[in-house]
């Protein structure tokens, strides 16, 4: 595990508002199309409409693909297959960040495509076993399983014959995983979804760990700090690891599904499990930061985060307590296509950090851009921040000539 280190005060300071730092990979015209792209997102209203024309023409069967691609797809996606997703790995490793593949189709809850998803998820595994440029896969547990599936047993329902054996078959896509992952050296995510399934895929998570984490951090579980109870699981789990001899893998996110969670929560009647303030997630979050770094002779954790605040603080606290800014306990990541001026910043500070990479054919990830699209809309100023970073950078390159 980590040793304090002497002449911490050599440590580069980290400046999230250095665009040329931030922005130093794009030439200039990718550099427009970034700033055409976002000024566009930037009109909450024009996402809506957007979004509405875009399902109605892929509906329809309308020739827009080639649109998508060039524009929203290019911005957030590596490409349609790992193959495509190689220039984008190799252009990150570059600027020394790493690669996460993640395979982001949405497809049909059926056992083919269940095993199909896996198949896939394997053969991110395989190349992320190639290459340091790839130090983490990632799955969700919806890509390999019914969701009406992981509610029945998070509540406790009587499964019965057909739904049993989905289930065992569920177990057995989870462990091919995991197993892989172990035998491959490459640690895996295991995202984090909404709460009426969150404690079935947590027990999966646990029980991984407990198969392949004693020897090093293999499996990551994601914790989401806006539900008020993470914290206390936080500090109940890392007491289960301790108890049992493995490694916990924590990744660290605020959280994706805030407006389902309270309006289902409301409409059946029971506690909302989302904290009251953004300012008890943002405290929160930055509590399980302290506690995971103090913890860090079991715990390794990865900051899924586009918020500066969190990472200026989680630098201070590895100051603090004397950690390099290179321990491979410790990570920050950000989603391919935003937050450039923390991720790019970081690395060239010397920190850990990789980039979240979606692929996968255009139409099966339109769920996802659509909710990038709603999320930079949606989280408070993230579109004016990132046009303005832009536009800095432009500014700067015209003042510069260059």
């Amino acid at each position: 595990m980590p040793e304090a280190v002497q002449g911490i005060t050599e440590v580069k300071p980290v400046s999230f508002e250095d665009t040329s730092i931030a922005f130093s990979s794009q030439s200039n015209s990718k550099l427009r199309k970034t700033y055409w792209l976002f000024s566009l997102m930037n009109h909450g209203w024009l996402v809506n409409l957007g979004t509405f024309f875009i399902k109605i023409a892929l509906r329809l069967h309308l020739p827009i693909k080639f649109l998508i691609k060039n524009t929203i797809f290019e911005q957030f996606c590596g490409g349609e297959s790992i193959r495509d997703c190689e220039p984008t790995i190799q252009h990150l490793h570059n600027a020394h960040v790493g690669t996460i593949l993640d395979y982001s189709v949405e497809g049909e809850d059926t056992e083919k495509s269940f095993d199909d998803t896996t198949l896939e998820i394997l053969r991110t595994i395989e190349r992320a076993s190639e290459s340091a440029d790839i130090p983490f896969s990632v799955f969700k547990v919806t890509g390999i399983a019914s969701t009406e599936l992981l509610e029945a047993v998070q509540l406790g329902d009587s499964l019965n014959k057909e739904q049993k054996v989905q289930f065992e078959n569920v177990m057995k896509r989870v462990d091919s995983l995991c197993r892989r992952a172990y035998e491959r050296n490459v640690r895996i995510f295991i995202d984090a979804e909404e709460s009426w399934i969150q404690d079935t895929i947590d027990s999966l998570a646990y029980e991984m760990m407990d198969r392949y984490n004693h020897e090093r951090p293999v499996v990551y579980n994601t914790y989401q700090m806006y539900r008020w109870e993470s914290l206390d699981h936080l500090r109940r789990d890392t007491a289960e690891a301790q108890a049992k001899g493995y490694f916990l893998g924590v990744k660290l996110v605020r959280g994706a599904y805030l407006e389902k969670e309270r309006l289902r929560s409301h409409e059946e009647e029971y506690q909302d499990p989302i904290q009251a303030t953004k300012e008890d997630t943002d405290r929160d979050y930055n509590a399980a930061i302290n506690f995971c770094l103090e913890h860090r002779d079991v715990i390794s954790i990865c900051l899924g985060t586009h918020n500066e605040e969190s990472c200026q603080y989680c630098i201070s606290q590895m100051k603090e307590l004397g950690i390099k800014p290179d321990d491979p306990h410790i990570y920050f990541a950000q989603l391919l296509g935003m937050s450039d001026n923390i991720s790019y910043n970081l690395a060239n500070a010397g920190y850990n950090v990789a980039k979240y990479v979606p692929y996968g054919p255009v139409d099966a990830v339109m769920p996802y851009l659509f909710r990038r699209a709603e999320e930079n809309k949606s989280i408070a100023g993230q579109s004016s921040r990132e046009f303005n970073l832009v536009s800095d950078e432009l500014k700067r390159r015209k003042n510069c000539r260059l």
